[in-house]
C-alpha cells in the first residue's frame, strides 16, 4: 500500500520513492510507488501532475494521478522498471492553486449551509474555475453577501483543523457529507465557517486562500449552480476583467467606473442608427420595386445584402412585378444567398431543380423560398434564362 505523504505534510513538494509496479494503460504508463506526495483525483479535486526523476532515464512526466484499487496510480509518458529509485517533484504552483480553490469552496459551502440549510450536491474543479451546485435557490444579492463573509474568514487567517475521527467519535459531530461514512472519517474544519468530511488537500491557514471571487449564479436542477474562483486564479480573473474594462474605457473615452453607462449609450445610439438604416433600405427597396412594376419575371443581383434584406427586396418586388422575383446577393467565390417569390405561385419544383443544379440548399413556403447556392453568377443567369 502506497504511503500517502500529502496527508502527513500537504506542503511536501519533493520526495524519494521506489517504483512498485508499472503497466501500460489507456493514459500512457501507470506507475505505482511505495510512497508519494502526488494527490490522486478525488472529491472534486483533480489529481496532481509533475515529474519523476531517475538516474537512468532522467525526467518522466506525470500528467495526472488517480486512485485504483486503493493504490495511487501515476500516469506517465514512459515506463519505469519496478525497483527503480525515483525522486518525485509535484507541480507545486498547480497543486497550491487547487488547495486554494478547494479550501475556498469549503468555506463558501459551509456558509451556504449555515445560512440557508442547502447542501453542496455537486462540485467540479478545473484548472482555472470551479462550479458548485446547491440543493436550493438563493439570489445574486445573497451571493454578494456570502462572498463578503467568505473573504472575512480569509482575512482572519484562522488555522485549519484536519484530523481523523473514529466511527464512534464522529457520531458526536455535526458535519457536512454527501454520503454516509463508516470507519475512520477525515474531517476538515474551518472554525466558524465549515466542518466537512473530505479527502482532499487544503491550506493550513485560511489567509493562504488569498481571495474568494464568485463569478456567476444561475438556476440548476431545482437549486443553483455557482461559478467561483480562489487565490491566484481569482487574481488572474480580476486582472483580466480590469484589463478589458480599461481597454473599453479607452475606446469609449469613458472613466473605468462609467463603462457600463457608456456601452448602454452606445447600444442605444446603434439601435437608433440601425432603425434608420432599415427605414432607408425599405425606401430603396420600394423604389426598386416601383421601377419593376408589371415587369413580369425578374432576376436581380445586389451586393452586400444580409439574408433578411434579400428576403425583404424579393418580397417588395414580387408584390408588384406580376411575376416571379429572384434576388441573389454574394459573389462567385463565396456563393450567393437567394430569396425567390411569386404571389399565389408554387415554386417547389423550381427550387428543388435550382438547388440540384446550382449546388444550393434552402426552402420555405410554396410561394416563397430562401437559401444559398454555390455557383457563379453566369451559371445562375443561365439557369433562369432557361426557366424564364
Amino acid at each position: 500500500m502506497t504511503e500517502r505523504l500529502y496527508y502527513a505534510d500537504v506542503y511536501c513538494r519533493e520526495f524519494f520513492a521506489e517504483v512498485t509496479d508499472c503497466r501500460e494503460g489507456k493514459h500512457g504508463y501507470e506507475i505505482t510507488l511505495d510512497r508519494t506526495a502526488f494527490y490522486p483525483e478525488g472529491g472534486g479535486q483533480p489529481g496532481d501532475r509533475g515529474v519523476l526523476i531517475t538516474m537512468e532515464q532522467g525526467l518522466v512526466v506525470i500528467s495526472d494521478t488517480h486512485e485504483k484499487h486503493g493504490e495511487v496510480v501515476h500516469y506517465a509518458d514512459c515506463p519505469l522498471e519496478p525497483g527503480t529509485a525515483v525522486a518525485g517533484r509535484i507541480d507545486w504552483a498547480y497543486r497550491f492553486s487547487l488547495m486554494q480553490n478547494h479550501s475556498g469552496e469549503h468555506i463558501v459551502s459551509g456558509l451556504v449551509h449555515e445560512k440557508f440549510g442547502f447542501e453542496n450536491i455537486g462540485f467540479h474543479m478545473s484548472a482555472d474555475r470551479m462550479t458548485v451546485d446547491f440543493s436550493g435557490e438563493f439570489s445574486l444579492e445573497d451571493m454578494k453577501l456570502l462572498e463578503l463573509r467568505a473573504n472575512e474568514v480569509v482575512w482572519k487567517n484562522i488555522p485549519v483543523n484536519i484530523r481523523l475521527y473514529s466511527e464512534e467519535e464522529v457520531k458526536a459531530l455535526q458535519y457536512r457529507s454527501k454520503k454516509e461514512l463508516h470507519g475512520q472519517v477525515r474531517i476538515v474544519t474551518f472554525p466558524g465557517a465549515d466542518v466537512c468530511a473530505c479527502c482532499g488537500t487544503h491550506v493550513s491557514h485560511s489567509g493562504e486562500i488569498g481571495l474568494i471571487k464568485m463569478i456567476s449564479l444561475h438556476k440548476f436542477r431545482g437549486g443553483v449552480r455557482m461559478e467561483m474562483v480562489c487565490g491566484e486564479k481569482a487574481l488572474e480573473y480580476v486582472n483580466e476583467i480590469c484589463t478589458q474594462n480599461q481597454q473599453i474605457s479607452v475606446m469609449l473615452s469613458a472613466k473605468p467606473g462609467e463603462t457600463a453607462d457608456a456601452v448602454s449609450h452606445l447600444k442605444e445610439t446603434e439601435e437608433k442608427t440601425r432603425f434608420r438604416m432599415n427605414q432607408m433600405e425599405q425606401e430603396v427597396f420600394a423604389q426598386k420595386a416601383e421601377a419593376l412594376k408589371h415587369a413580369g419575371d425578374v432576376l436581380l443581383f445586389e451586393d452586400g445584402l444580409s439574408p433578411d434584406s434579400v428576403r425583404k427586396l424579393a418580397v417588395a418586388v414580387m408584390e408588384i412585378c406580376k411575376g416571379r422575383c429572384a434576388v441573389f446577393s454574394g459573389d462567385d467565390e463565396q456563393g450567393y444567398k437567394y430569396g425567390i417569390g411569386e404571389q399565389d405561385g408554387d415554386l417547389r419544383v423550381l427550387i428543388k431543380e435550382m438547388n440540384q443544379t446550382l449546388h444550393g440548399r434552402g426552402g420555405g413556403k410554396p410561394f416563397f423560398a430562401q437559401g444559398s447556392v454555390m455557383a457563379k453568377r453566369a451559371e445562375i443567369e443561365a439557369f433562369f434564362k432557361n426557366v424564364y
